[in-house]
């Protein structure tokens, strides 16, 4: 992926409310490229410095070495959570402009 699709990634994980999420395949489909690897690499790879938390799987889950942190602040930020992982139904955040970038 191109550092612009990293940038733009990074840019839209920042615009996320406390509290609300992404999956990675909306992201993919808001900035009309890349597909939810794609997202999962760019977060893989440089997603230390934003809410990392607030992008999830379709079924509102992270990988396993990454829950327990995601956890607390799903919880300090009152995300709501069904059995432990969130529940993207009521936590999905829509962006005011869904229009590619």
């Amino acid at each position: 992926m191109t550092d612009e699709f990293t940038e733009d990634v990074l840019r839209l994980v920042e615009e996320i409310p406390p509290g609300r999420v992404l999956t990675y395949g909306t992201i993919a489909r808001i900035l009309g490229q890349g597909g939810p690897r794609g997202v999962g690499g760019v977060m893989k790879r440089e997603g230390d410095g934003v809410a990392w938390w607030r992008v999830v799987r379709a079924d509102g889950t992270l990988p396993a070495h990454l829950v327990i942190d995601a956890q607390e602040h799903w919880h300090l930020e009152g995300t709501p959570l069904r059995r432990g992982v969130v529940d993207v139904a009521a936590a999905l955040w829509t962006p005011a402009d869904e229009q590619p970038r």
